[in-house]
């Protein structure tokens, strides 16, 4: 089968698109033929080695399809199931093995390309809107890159909880998506600074809580932009890392709260993991949440995916398929 691996840390040229062993699956693992595969920033970071793994690896956290066959012990999936999941490593591929408590049973009404759309970057959208920071009906958040996969869902998700949605994105084409997606305002960032602007948006006060993906372009501004014992909440480090922040300046700027969370500590057990996706491809099946597929690629060209991603080029989700 094929696969894309990489031997070593670099960029996107360090992507081999090879044959491998076709996998079997062990104890408590199911193999999954793959049909839609999602690619996350998340995958950039493995491939540069700015997170840690094992070399040489097969690129890749989420993806759909169907399971082919389950190994010893296993309970909660079975041959044929349709099912998605975000997490372990191997998703660049056309067959994995996946442990089964991860893998997340696919509604009817929702096919394997809006499930690997989603499963990611909907969960993550939902945990940072109903977990992180739980808006609430009349608060006032900002959402940085909302015009990107995450950002998409989570001005949809949050609108759902009541709040007033503040987005920032670097082009018109840009802010008509988020626009679409139901944020209440857009800034431009490519035409002024969004710091002065939300202060304008808020009369002085500032935003409930700032989602910043972005990282160390933003992450000041951000925290600028916060009312009182508001939160900045960094999911993410398109424009590279934040360095280390003192804690005073938290207490100086207003009691704010600061927190860097990982989607995997809000999946922690399979309740919580079925719970969370169940509610995302609850509201995919039923019409009232939206994913955009901006980019969708054969699996043989993830390096043209990386370098779109990185350069900041698509908009909505990004899809590979075997």
């Amino acid at each position: 089968m094929k696969a894309i691996r990489i031997h070593a840390p670099g960029g996107p040229e360090v992507m081999r698109y090879e044959d491998v062993p076709e996998p079997a699956p062990g104890p408590g693992q199911a193999l999954v033929r793959i049909e839609a595969i999602g690619v996350n920033f998340i995958d950039t970071y493995h491939r540069t080695g700015l997170y840690k793994i094992d070399l040489p690896a097969t690129l890749g956290v989420e993806a759909a399809g169907t399971v082919a066959a389950v190994g010893a012990g296993v309970t909660e999936v079975a041959s044929g199931d349709r099912v998605a999941w975000a997490g372990p490593l191997g998703a660049y591929a056309e067959l994995t093995a996946v442990p089964a408590v991860r893998l997340v049973p696919l509604p009817a009404h929702v096919n394997a390309r809006d499930a690997a759309a989603a499963m990611l970057q909907g969960m993550t959208a939902h945990y940072l809107a109903v977990s992180t920071y739980p808006l609430a009906l009349g608060q006032t958040c900002l959402v940085h890159a909302a015009a990107g996969g995450v950002g998409l869902l989570l001005c949809q998700i949050s609108k759902r909880r009541g709040a007033r949605v503040i987005a920032t994105v670097s082009s018109a084409a840009k802010a008509e998506l988020a626009r679409g997606a139901g944020a209440d305002c857009v800034i431009r960032y490519d035409e002024e600074d969004f710091e002065p602007a939300v202060a304008k948006l808020t009369g002085g006060r500032g935003v409930e809580v700032a989602y910043d993906a972005v990282g160390q372009a933003t992450y000041e501004r951000s925290m600028r932009s916060l009312a009182p014992r508001g939160m900045l909440v960094l999911y993410g480090q398109s424009s590279g890392p934040v360095p280390p922040i003192d804690p005073l300046l938290l207490a100086q700027r207003g009691s704010l709260f600061l927190t860097r969370p990982n989607l995997a500590h809000y999946t922690a057990t399979r309740a919580e993991l079925l719970a969370r996706a169940g509610e995302v491809l609850s509201w995919l099946a039923d019409g009232s949440l939206h994913v955009r597929v901006g980019l969708e690629l054969p699996l043989a060209e993830a390096a043209l995916a990386h370098r779109e991603l990185v350069g900041r080029k698509t908009t909505g989700k990004v899809l590979l398929i075997p």
